[in-house]
């Protein structure tokens, strides 16, 4: 057990999957003060993500839970069939319930080894400014990903009402969200948490770069800088790296699924996000957006792709 209490983070954790609901059974704090973050995509029916929580509001000091967009999701399986916003308050009212924190809840401070720091967990969405290559509108940008065949299948799922339209939703949400961080003090430093990047450069490495117009919105592209993150944890990409942006640190958390973790090679499931690892330092010139393994490459990682 560690004497040292940790702010911890995971995200995309799909439990829908049987190997992935083993991963999140297997998940403990390594000391009795450790906080968890879950960013966004524990699962799409509404009581695999009360369990997962439950679970491990359980174990955990604190969790701290933003959705993802398969939370959102309205999917045929479930049996919760409300939508939009509807959906999303029932999510927070579940959270409530069992002491889990949410983006529309008072901002926790972080007062363990790195802080005082203030932990926003953040509900942005996406607004599909964030073209594919070769593009300047969003009906073009769309009809890219249309006509190659890589469409999210939030198209099907995700439904904003009773906004018009996905990135009204967001665009409500950056605004809301962008009032409560500027009545911070601005001697405050912060842990931005949003399941979705925040600043377009995590998507530079998608391997259909059309898929980025469901990865985040240009409309919050400097908040790293104006709202003073320390850190910036994110998943949606299901590829799990560090980066650094204007010295601040980004840490994409995501487990992602089955084929893709395998693929990965064996790792640890929770990054630690607080304090600083030893060893994790900002490089010079304070920003590195290239790929960076976090864990050992296994010797049979090129077969098992």
């Amino acid at each position: 057990m560690s004497e040292t209490p940790k702010l911890l983070a995971v995200s995309d954790l799909h439990i829908g999957y049987r190997e992935n609901r083993e991963i999140t059974e297997s998940l403990h704090p390594e000391g009795p003060g450790d906080w968890l973050i879950v960013a966004g995509d524990v699962a799409e029916k509404v009581e695999d993500v009360e369990w997962t929580l439950r679970l491990l509001a359980g174990r955990f000091a604190q969790v701290i839970w933003v959705p993802g967009n398969h939370e959102l999701w309205t999917h045929p399986s479930d049996e919760v069939t409300l939508r939009g916003l509807a959906r999303y308050e029932r999510l927070v009212q579940l959270c409530r319930e069992i002491g889990v924190l949410t983006p529309e809840d008072e901002f926790p401070v972080w007062t363990g080894d790195g802080g005082p720091v203030t932990i926003v967990p953040m509900f942005l969405l996406y607004d599909y400014s964030f073209l594919a290559p070769g593009t300047t509108t969003q009906e073009a940008s769309l009809k890219r990903a249309y006509d190659t065949g890589v469409v999210c299948s939030d198209e099907r799922f995700l439904h904003p009402d009773p906004y018009p339209a996905r990135e009204d939703w967001c665009r409500a949400r950056v605004e809301y969200t962008r009032e409560r961080l500027e009545a911070l003090s601005p001697d405050v430093r912060t842990v931005l948490i949003n399941h979705w990047p925040v600043e377009r450069h995590p998507n530079d490495i998608l391997r259909y770069p059309q898929f980025a117009q469901w990865c985040g919105t240009s409309l919050s592209g400097d908040w790293h800088r104006r709202y003073r993150a320390d850190v910036v944890v994110y998943g949606h990409l299901h590829i799990p790296r560090r980066t650094w942006m204007d010295g601040t640190r980004f840490e994409e958390v995501s487990v992602g699924y089955p084929r893709e973790w395998r693929m990965w090679g064996q790792r640890s499931w929770l990054r630690q996000v607080l304090p600083v690892p030893e060893g994790v330092v900002a490089p010079e010139g304070g920003t590195d957006t290239t790929f960076h393994r976090l864990w050992p490459k296994p010797e049979d990682d090129a077969a098992r792709a």
